[in-house]
C-alpha cells in the first residue's frame, strides 16, 4: 500500500537550529531557560504571550527588513525555502535579513517549532503606506493584489497578528484582531485593528482586517489590510516572485535596509536605523533626524557595513552598476 502525504505539514527547525536562531538575535540567556523552549508552548496561554512578545523584540532588532539580494547580488533571486532562509539570516554570519515572505516565514517557522499554532495568511498593502507614493501622487486607500504576508498566531482561545517584515512602521508586538484595539508602537506613533469591507470590494458584505497607523496625533491611516484564510506556500510562492522580479514593484529599484532599535533592557522598541536609497535615517522616540545623505555606492556600502554590519562582498558590489539603484 503506498503512503499517505499530509499536505498540511509545514516545516519546522529543530533544537540545534532554535539555538542557532537565538544566538543570532541575541537572546539573553533567561528567556532561553523558558518553559517554551524547554517544554513547548501550550496551555498557559499567559506564559506563551510574554515569550512571544520577547521574542517578537529581539527579532525586529536583530534581523533587518531589507532587500539587498534584489540589488547587490549577481543572481538577484530571492528564496523563500524555510532552510533557506535560515542559512541566509542565522548560520551565514552575514547579519542579513529580508524582506516579508523571508522574515514572517523564518519567524513563523521559529514558532511553529516551539510548539506554537501558526497561520500564514496574505495582506494587501496601501498604495499610499509605499515609498513611492508621493512621486505617483498615491493617496488612497487604495490596496494592490496580494504582496504582503503576515502570520496569525492562536493562544488559547485568543488570535493575535504577528508580523516582523514590515520595516519600522510594523507593529512590533502581537496585536489581539479586536476591532479599534488601540497600541502603542514606536515614539510617537500608534497602531490599531480595523474590520470590515473595503472600497475596492464589489460585494459590501465581505471583511477582512485593516492595520492603522496614526504618528503624532494625526489622521489614522491604512497600512494593509490581510485576511484570516491561510494561504498556501505555493501563493507566496507567487506572490514571491512577482514582487522580486516586477517592475511594477518598488522592491526592484530602491533599495531599502530597517531594523528597530531595543532599550538597554531589552523591554521596549525605542526607535529605528533605515537605509532607503540615498537615506540613512534614524528615529529615536518621537525625534528622527537624517544621519547621512549617501551620494555614491561606495557610501551605501560603508553605511551597511557600519549601521547594519551588512558587508558586500566585491562581486555583489559590482552587481549594481548601470542598474536603476545605484547611486550616481
Amino acid at each position: 500500500m503506498g503512503s499517505t502525504v499530509d499536505w498540511s505539514l509545514r516545516p519546522t527547525y529543530s533544537q540545534e537550529q532554535l539555538g542557532q536562531y537565538f544566538d543570532r538575535i541575541s537572546l539573553p540567556n533567561k528567556w532561553r531557560e523558558s518553559s517554551i523552549v524547554k517544554e513547548r508552548a501550550g496551555a498557559d496561554s499567559e506564559d506563551s504571550l510574554a515569550f512571544l512578545k520577547v521574542l517578537q523584540r529581539y527579532q525586529v532588532a536583530g534581523v533587518p527588513f531589507e532587500n539587498l539580494n534584489l540589488h547587490y547580488s549577481v543572481q538577484r533571486h530571492i528564496s523563500i525555502d524555510v532552510q533557506k532562509i535560515f542559512e541566509k539570516v542565522v548560520t551565514s554570519g552575514s547579519e542579513r535579513g529580508g524582506y516579508c515572505m523571508e522574515n514572517n516565514n523564518l519567524f513563523g517557522t521559529v514558532l511553529r517549532s516551539l510548539g506554537y499554532d501558526v497561520t500564514s495568511v496574505g495582506g494587501r498593502v496601501n498604495e499610499a503606506a509605499q515609498p513611492v507614493a508621493a512621486s505617483k501622487n498615491w493617496r488612497g486607500p487604495k490596496y494592490d493584489g496580494w504582496n504582503h504576508m503576515v502570520n496569525i498566531v492562536k493562544i488559547g482561545g485568543e488570535k493575535y497578528l504577528v508580523d516582523v517584515g514590515f520595516g519600522s512602521n510594523g507593529p512590533h508586538q502581537p496585536v489581539p484582531l479586536t476591532p479599534e484595539f488601540k497600541f502603542h508602537n514606536v515614539g510617537e506613533q500608534y497602531g490599531r485593528l480595523q474590520y470590515g469591507p473595503i472600497a475596492q470590494h464589489t460585494s459590501k458584505d465581505q471583511s477582512l482586517w485593516q492595520y492603522e497607523i496614526c504618528n503624532g496625533g494625526g489622521d489614522w491611516a491604512p497600512a494593509y489590510l490581510f485576511t484570516e484564510t491561510e494561504f498556501l506556500p505555493e501563493d507566496f510562492t507567487m506572490i514571491n516572485y512577482y514582487m522580486s522580479t516586477s517592475r511594477d514593484s518598488w522592491f526592484t529599484f530602491y533599495v531599502v535596509c530597517s531594523r528597530m532599535i531595543l532599550d538597554e533592557t531589552g523591554d521596549n522598541v525605542v526607535g529605528d536605523y533605515t537605509l532607503f536609497n540615498d537615506s540613512l535615517k534614524q528615529r529615536l522616540g518621537a525625534t528622527s533626524e537624517v544621519l547621512q545623505t549617501l551620494k555614491s555606492d561606495e557610501e551605501r556600502v560603508a553605511a551597511l557595513a557600519k549601521t547594519f554590519n551588512i558587508h558586500i562582498g566585491q562581486a555583489d558590489r559590482d552587481s549594481i552598476r548601470r542598474t536603476i539603484s545605484e547611486i550616481v
